[in-house]
């Protein structure tokens, strides 16, 4: 079986900069596992509505507004 790797998954780990990892990283250290994985879809480039509710995703971004 062969596996192909297009360019874009080889240079995955250069699409997040060092301070959106960090901000990725605090918000799982802090327990808010669906913020990380919304700030990780919008740092590579994709939009969080296409994968989430907007209701859920409002919430989301209400309640990470404050922080």
């Amino acid at each position: 079986m062969n596996y192909h790797i297009s360019s874009s998954q080889k240079n995955f780990h250069k699409a997040i900069s060092p301070e959106q990892l960090e901000q990725v990283m605090e918000a799982i250290t802090d327990g808010r596992y669906s913020w990380a994985c919304v700030l990780i879809l919008r740092f590579v480039g994709y939009n969080p509505l296409h994968f989430i509710p907007q209701r859920t995703y409002s919430r989301l971004m209400k309640d990470n507004s404050q922080l």
